[in-house]
């Protein structure tokens, strides 16, 4: 059985900023994508970044419009963790983050496409 675990979420001012972290309990996801999600409440669980697997060590990040020059996700594999830098944060990045990986290589901006989902933690932006 494979988990993840987050961590790294709490309660941030409006320009702050926080690095979220995702540990896998296996190198099952070292060939594989692997994302980050969020979901405010009241609304749909929405794509934030992702790492698609191109090669040997070899990742491409995509990011949402709404986080991209903001966010940046990375991993370590020798660690099985997965990452997620917010930086300049915004009261609208209020959310329950979620880690998630797919047995696919290339990300998908789609939840229904993953498999494995982590337990989520808050994040919460003050004005």
């Amino acid at each position: 059985q494979v988990q993840l675990v987050e961590s790294g979420g709490g309660l941030v001012q409006a320009g702050g900023s926080l690095r979220l972290s995702c540990v896998a309990s296996t190198r099952t996801f070292s060939n594989r994508a692997m994302g980050w999600f969020r979901q405010a409440p009241g609304k749909e669980r929405e794509f934030v970044a992702a790492l698609s697997w191109a090669g040997t060590n070899t990742y491409y990040a995509d990011y949402a419009d709404s986080v991209k020059g903001r966010f940046a996700i990375s991993r370590d594999n020798a660690l099985n963790t997965m990452y997620l830098q917010m930086n300049r944060l915004k009261p609208e990045d209020t959310a329950v983050y979620y880690c998630a990986g797919r047995d696919g290589t290339r990300y998908d901006k789609s939840a229904l496409q993953y498999t494995y989902w982590g337990q989520g933690t808050q994040v919460t932006v003050s004005s």
